[in-house]
């Protein structure tokens, strides 16, 4: 199975968001709004060209992630900046392939190179913490609101990295949801029905 990674150009964009869409959708929510977030974090100061990766098996994009800029702000209100993992998608007949780990990896590397100090994602425990990703609590960063549950994760891109950044997590403005937008936005993709989401989400 040849494999190659590389940056999504600009002509792959619309397959990569309706990608994301077909994973997420009615997974964690009724329908999906992750295409949006995906689309919108592209069109913001956050965007990194580098940290913007899609996967090919035979010249087919079969998985796609982006890791942008999000600040820790501390309680003396100093910015630190660090990186926010996702939307993260493999497509459903490529999973647990070893492929998703694959591409996971070079963005960590290629945020390494970058020489940022951390990644911080919301997902599965389970999953994420092979690759070094810890609970947030442990380097004393909270979301935006104070708070700390277990899909709330951090990787140290190396040791000490956190040392001096403790805080509350904020990522890009892009991952909040104007209704009227996703309305529009939604006509690009075919019709799909909104369902029970799958997957339930305690936090």
């Amino acid at each position: 199975m040849k494999l190659h990674i590389h940056k999504t150009k600009p002509s792959e964009y619309y397959t990569t968001e309706n990608l994301t869409r077909e994973i997420f959708w009615n997974l964690y929510n009724s329908g999906c709004t992750d295409h949006l977030i995906l689309h919108n974090l592209r069109n913001s100061k956050s965007y990194i060209e580098n940290l913007d990766l899609c996967i090919k098996q035979n010249e087919e994009i079969i998985g796609h992630i982006i890791s942008t800029k999000a600040i820790v702000l501390s309680d003396k209100n100093q910015k630190h900046e660090v990186l926010c993992v996702g939307p993260f998608a493999i497509a459903n007949n490529h999973q647990n392939q070893g492929i998703g780990s694959q591409l996971l990896n070079h963005l960590i590397d290629q945020a390494n190179i970058a020489g940022f100090a951390a990644m911080v994602l919301f997902g599965n425990p389970n999953y994420y913490q092979r690759f070094g990703f810890k609970n947030a609590k442990e380097f004393g960063i909270t979301t935006k609101d104070g708070h700390n549950f277990d899909a709330f994760m951090v990787l140290e891109l190396y040791p000490g990295a956190l040392t001096d950044i403790k805080g509350r997590f904020f990522e890009d403005p892009a991952f909040e949801i104007n209704n009227d937008e996703f309305g529009e936005f939604e006509k690009r993709f075919p019709k799909k029905e909104k369902g029970d989401p799958k997957i339930k989400i305690h936090i």
